[in-house]
């Protein structure tokens, strides 16, 4: 295992690891135990107490944040026609369609942060799946990212506002960012009790759904929640 900086220990001295703080203690120390000379993502890391191989223990969705994530998200929409100016209206950033744009991503293009797409263009966005894919960018009707035209200007803007998905990976956790160490201890409780309003237990999930709940900054050490604590927190939203 490498040796920790000095930064790094001077910041974990402050965390008990013995501990399970409060949601509210956590967004405190994250703040405090960050060393960054920057302004770093705080993440959330949960644990779940499910089988990801199984289908009807899957736990993915969206949630939009009210503080947002405190940086510009950019948009790609796949939309052709007059669809495309709908899109640029309502505060996309990219539009593809054409043969062009769609070449641009299968090259490996992929500047952009959300894949918004009409139902219309799902035959060329499936071809793109190698490269969208792997980087959690490709549209899908169960995150609300492939939608009718008229819908367009609605998730646009609530993807520039802070629109998060999350999903299940391979080892049952999520890992999902809540904002930056710039924002008030407050701001990050109220994203981190939004995103937990929005994880639900699969009805065919037995025993303890969550087993572990941890906040870290991108340069700072892990600060475990009180599992019970977050769940209620969601609960309240």
């Amino acid at each position: 295992m490498p040796k920790r900086g000095k930064k790094y220990r001077e910041a974990a001295a402050k965390v008990d690891r013995t501990n399970l703080y409060s949601p509210r203690e956590a967004m405190e120390l994250v703040k405090e135990t960050c060393y960054a000379n920057f302004d770093a993502t705080v993440d959330v890391h949960v644990r779940l107490g499910v089988d990801p191989r199984h289908a009807d223990q899957q736990v993915r969705g969206t949630v939009i944040l009210p503080h947002g994530l405190g940086k510009e998200v950019s948009v790609l929409v796949f939309v052709v026609g007059e669809g495309e100016k709908a899109a640029l209206a309502a505060g996309a950033d990219h539009v593809a369609g054409d043969d062009e744009s769609i070449k641009k991503i299968q090259n490996g293009w992929t500047e952009f942060d959300v894949a918004i797409a009409v139902p219309e263009m799902m035959g060329v966005v499936g071809r793109l799946g190698r490269v969208l894919g792997p980087r959690g960018l490709m549209p899908n009707p169960k995150t609300g990212t492939v939608v009718p035209e008229e819908d367009l200007p609605r998730v646009i803007e609530e993807a520039k506002a802070g629109r998060v998905e999350f999903r299940l990976d391979k080892t049952a956790n999520l890992h999902v960012p809540i904002g930056k160490v710039s924002f008030s201890a407050d701001q990050l409780y109220d994203n981190f009790a939004a995103l937990f309003s929005a994880i639900k237990r699969p009805p065919s999930v037995k025993g303890t759904f969550m087993r572990r709940v941890t906040v870290v900054a991108s340069m700072g050490p892990g600060i475990k929640i009180d599992p019970l604590q977050a769940q209620e927190v969601g609960t309240l939203v």
